[in-house]
């Protein structure tokens, strides 16, 4: 049960976005989850997140693997009250470049200036939340226009062709096969294709 103090935290708290270094999304994660604990910050920052939706990705070998992809790559939510010593602990942790909001102008000399974070607004992480939970998985595939590919299965078995459209929400590709001496343009599934080198 959450004691008086920290149920009021909770209210206070608002969710900021924080760029981090492209790749380095898991590590701040981590990092920041266990700052928070040894700094003794669980009071003032109470969630870190990486909204991810989920993707099917084909293999050369025509196997499906399930993974996550991030909604927003290189970047961060962490939902905190916003303080001296909370902005510190976020900004110290490595690979943190920092946080999304208004850069305000340094008064004299060049360079920039200091930016203050702008808290998300609430219709805005609910849409976040909501886009990750409800995405369907997407197939993702290494395959592009121009590229040359292998018919594994179907009616068009070990024809070759080249891609003309990829559509990955449908899961699938046109391709200019040779059929009877003619380019001809066919729609085929993802899995039914292997690119060649």
């Amino acid at each position: 049960m959450l004691s008086e103090d920290d149920s009021v935290a909770s209210e206070k708290a608002r969710w900021y976005a924080v760029q981090v270094a492209s790749g380095c999304e898991k590590r701040v994660k981590a990092t920041l989850e266990q700052r928070v604990q040894t700094l003794d910050a669980a009071n003032r920052i109470l969630q870190v997140e990486i909204p991810e939706t989920p993707i099917v990705k084909l293999k050369k070998d025509g196997s499906r693997q399930s993974a996550e992809e991030k909604v927003f790559p290189g970047y961060v939510l962490v939902r905190m009250i916003l303080d001296d010593d909370a902005w510190q602990i976020v900004r110290n942790t490595p690979h943190v470049i920092n946080f999304v909001g208004a850069e305000q102008k340094r008064p004299y000399g060049r360079g920039r200036g200091h930016v203050k974070p702008m808290p998300l607004s609430p219709g805005e992480v609910s849409r976040i939340f909501k886009r990750a939970q409800e995405q369907k998985p997407t197939v993702k595939i290494d395959l592009a226009e121009g590229d040359q590919i292998l018919v594994l299965s179907g009616p068009f078995k070990d024809f070759e062709g080249t891609v003309i459209e990829v559509s990955p929400e449908r899961s699938k590709l046109k391709a200019l096969l040779s059929i009877f001496g003619r380019d001809t343009p066919v729609e085929l599934e993802f899995n039914q294709v292997q690119k060649q080198n």
